[in-house]
């Protein structure tokens, strides 16, 4: 089963369409410099004219938080796009109002099935995906690449990965001619560090930089094996009052509690990813976190293809400045 056709109407929650993947040693490179989308056409519109009008509509920018200051990078939703997709856009709009930067580095959740103790980077030169193509920024890639033991380039995480392609198309509209660098960062105790690196790496090459944390918040219901207040609406309140503990963290700019907090509470896919963009935000002078939105995919479906209130997933768009 699926999650969007063509132009795309919904007929699953795509949330639940990532394939079981086999994997076994590092991969060696692709021989292709481009990586081709692996889930246009599931998680978003795999027609280039429908993607393109589909992301314009979602790229609605929230007001500017207080404070006037530039922002740094934020927290954006991974699910198709007919689950969170309005979040995702309005929270890369509203960071595109504020800055331009030279990079935007996508740290992704993992959902490959492969332990690994690294971030890994991808070797393609760009990432393509309906009507459009990003370059990678590669000198920055292959500076990274050489901090062994904290990033490796290992393409089993990239290949049939969403997280980071599922914002593509609207990175490449707010963000035109833009590089990226796509990071796939573990829920370990490297995972604030990867990003601190990484922060370090971007200001000694005089890069400007926006970051995003590709994350969705808690998985809740029978279809993730994890319902600890029951099924019905008790249990979907449970679950977005679990996502608000890793949000008060994220309000907090608590870079180094976050893995823990998502290890113990399981209210985020990408904890990893989530520590990695604030430790980096941090390394550029945060001070503030600022979330737009919060919800879920039962109150996101709502009007457009209503579901029990057995399952949901926790979306917030969050941007730090």
């Amino acid at each position: 089963m699926d999650g969007l056709r063509g132009t795309g109407t919904a007929t699953f929650l795509v949330h639940r369409a990532c394939p079981s993947i086999i994997v076994g040693a590092m991969s060696p490179p692709s021989t292709s410099t481009v990586r081709s989308p692996a889930v246009a056409g599931t998680f978003y519109p795999i027609h280039p004219t429908a993607c393109r009008q589909q992301a314009e509509a979602f790229l609605r920018p929230a007001p500017a938080p207080a404070g006037n200051r530039p922002l740094l990078g934020g927290i954006v939703p991974h699910a198709g796009w007919i689950c969170s997709g309005a979040i995702a856009g309005q929270t890369i709009a509203t960071l595109a109002q504020s800055t331009r930067p030279d990079v935007v580095v996508v740290f992704g959740a993992i959902h490959t099935p492969v332990r690994v103790d690294y971030a890994a980077l991808d070797s393609h030169s760009g990432w393509a995906v309906p009507g459009g193509q990003s370059a990678v920024h590669e000198p920055l890639q292959r500076h990274l690449a050489e901090q062994r033991g904290l990033f490796a380039v290992d393409e089993r995480l990239h290949r049939y990965e969403h997280a980071v392609e599922v914002e593509l198309p609207m990175l490449q509209l707010a963000f035109p001619n833009t590089a990226i660098l796509p990071v796939e960062v573990p829920v370990n105790q490297q995972a604030a560090e990867i990003g601190r690196q990484t922060a370090r790496r971007i200001q000694k090459s005089n890069l400007r930089a926006i970051y995003l944390a590709s994350s969705d918040l808690t998985h809740y219901g029978p279809n993730y094996g994890f319902y600890p207040a029951g099924i019905g609406l008790p249990g979907i309140q449970w679950a977005n009052d679990n996502d608000r503990r890793l949000l008060d963290l994220v309000r907090r700019l608590a870079a180094d509690a976050i893995v823990p907090e998502v290890r113990a509470h399981y209210n985020a896919c990408g904890g990893g990813a989530i520590a990695a963009m604030l430790a980096a935000c941090l390394e550029h002078g945060a001070t503030q976190a600022t979330v737009l939105r919060h919800t879920n995919s039962y109150e996101t479906l709502a009007d457009v293809q209503p579901q029990p209130p057995d399952n949901s997933v926790g979306y917030a768009g969050v941007v730090i400045g």
